[in-house]
């Protein structure tokens, strides 16, 4: 009888103390913040985006800010996941024997952007790009460093990624590019993720536009203006926009930097091609700058 006594007390010894980690392990899950990352397939992003703004998948034809739209694509992650805190964003391109070009170093020197590169066969054609997604997705889902993955892609071969990622408790969300006809995204790939979601025109528009156009503001005889004064512009647009809006404003603003959201960015860059009398579309140096003064003067206030 007494050896049944002991049994017991040692049952619910244990069970006590399973309890107790139990509660303990949960405390720290509650206590550990969300986590998401983007990832990027670049040459999705090119094809759909530059046939959808501009006719062409063709990328000589056009000149994408990849450093603005990689903003615009924080500020909707921010927007969707609004009680978790961002990664980094993951860029996948192809180049040939994986060399960076100029704007892919550009990109890369982007706060909280990761490069990663494929190989460019001789037909210019992405090769090993899905391989990296799966790598990266799997990765970071098995260690538990994300609890969600915006994927912004289209290729079949990325149900696997997807899987994968899932199969260790991350959520992968698709972002699509609308499609001027048809669909540009596998169907398998949209059956195998937990949501979806398609960005429109509107909201390609202030990132993509054509080469072989001249912008409304640029003439032959405008010549580039240098960093410094694409700086000063976006300080002096800073100084209007805070005497406008107060500083209520520029606390909401603050949690964000060095990022601005979409609007605040869209906004920016039209007044600054009205002062300057020159399009900075396509130019990511000189559209960092404008960011560069704008922060700078807001920095001043606070």
């Amino acid at each position: 009888m007494n050896d049944e006594i002991d049994i017991s007390v040692q049952i619910s010894a244990q069970l006590e103390r399973t309890n107790s980690l139990l509660e303990r392990m949960l405390a720290e899950v509650a206590k550990t913040p969300s986590t998401h990352a983007i990832f990027v397939d670049a040459g999705y992003v090119y094809a759909a985006a530059g046939r959808l703004a501009v006719g062409t998948e063709d990328r000589r034809a056009f000149d994408l800010d990849a450093e603005g739209l990689i903003e615009a694509f924080i500020d909707k992650a921010r927007t969707i996941f609004a009680d978790s805190r961002l990664l980094r964003v993951y860029w996948y391109d192809g180049a040939r024997r994986r060399i960076h070009t100029v704007e892919q170093q550009s990109i890369a020197e982007l706060p909280d952007v990761k490069v990663r590169l494929g190989n460019l066969n001789a037909n210019n054609q992405q090769k090993g790009v899905d391989s990296l997604i799966r790598t990266d997705l799997e990765s970071l889902a098995r260690h538990r460093a994300i609890s969600d993955a915006a994927l912004i892609g289209g290729d079949e071969d990325l149900v696997s990624a997807v899987e994968a990622a899932q199969g260790y408790g991350a959520r992968v969300h698709l972002w699509g590019i609308e499609a001027t006809d048809g669909r540009n995204q596998a169907e398998p790939l949209l059956w195998e993720v937990d949501s979806q979601r398609t960005f429109d025109l509107e909201f390609f528009k202030p990132y993509v536009s054509r080469r072989s156009a001249a912008a409304s503001y640029e003439t032959a005889g405008t010549p580039r203006p240098s960093r410094e004064d694409v700086r000063f512009v976006g300080a002096q647009i800073a100084a209007k926009w805070l005497a406008a809006r107060g500083r209520g404003a520029l606390v909401d603003l603050l949690p964000g930097h060095p990022y601005l959201p979409g609007s605040v960015d869209q906004e920016l860059l039209v007044e600054a091609e009205k002062l300057l009398a020159y399009s900075l579309r396509g130019q990511s140096d000189l559209r960092r700058a404008l960011r560069d003064g704008f922060w700078g003067q807001l920095q001043t206030q606070y």
